[in-house]
């Protein structure tokens, strides 16, 4: 037996990974197409990519805000509920799924949010893992086409075959990603965990604080589109 094979958790609802709510279901069997589950997962992850636009000014640590089926109602993400909701559609529609996380070094991010959090490392940074052919694969759904066009990234396909992970370089050969520290696989999203790191490294811009006020009332496209003219 693969010592790797997913156990029976990763198909499993949990309270975030909500993969029994009723929203979460209707998501993965209108979008699962496909004939095999890797055709399905491919499916969901352009799905969960390019239909809920990626907003890291607008994050809710509560567990309501980290729901997957959250995403759903609000239309946007980020790196961490993009993937939970990706995890959440592939369970739901009967493909093994968790969660794995890294921190990631981002030389793209935008002044005021730079500014906010006084770092350009971003803690566990979230992504999907997916048991497809007989191998976990990493599906990463975070940036929508239409941010990486503005923004002169490479989007990040997959093809449910190789691993799809944050490319090292942008378009015009600007480094882009750098992934400084593996966190590993969970079958449920650590809440508790990752608000204690965020609270440690990033006391200055914490969502629902006083001192996050950098991002409140801040529009992540708008800020996009006027440093990309500025270049």
């Amino acid at each position: 037996m693969n010592p790797n094979s997913p156990d029976p958790d990763t198909l499993k609802p949990t309270a975030l990974i909500d993969s029994d709510h009723p929203a979460v279901q209707a998501f993965a069997q209108q979008h699962g197409n496909g004939t095999s589950q890797r055709e399905c997962a491919v499916a969901l992850y352009y799905a969960v990519r390019d239909g809920f636009r990626y907003d890291p000014y607008r994050i809710d640590l509560s567990a309501s805000g980290m729901k997957a089926s959250s995403v759903l109602a609000a239309g946007f993400g980020w790196c961490l509920t993009k993937a939970t909701l990706l995890a959440a559609a592939c369970r739901a529609a009967g493909i093994p799924a968790r969660l794995g996380f890294a921190d990631v070094r981002n030389h793209l991010s935008t002044e005021r949010l730079r500014q906010a959090m006084k770092t350009d490392i971003f803690a566990w940074h979230g992504y999907a893992d997916l048991w497809l052919d007989g191998a976990w694969r990493k599906a990463t759904p975070a940036f929508n086409l239409q941010l990486c066009e503005k923004f002169g990234l490479l989007p990040l396909e997959f093809d449910g075959i190789s691993d799809s992970i944050y490319h090292p370089f942008d378009r015009a050969g600007n480094r882009h990603m750098e992934y400084v520290r593996q966190r590993g696989t969970f079958n449920d999203l650590p809440l508790a965990e990752i608000v204690a790191t965020f609270r440690e490294i990033y006391s200055n811009s914490m969502p629902g604080d006083s001192s996050a006020g950098a991002l409140q009332g801040a529009d992540f496209q708008v800020d996009v589109a006027n440093e990309v003219k500025a270049v």
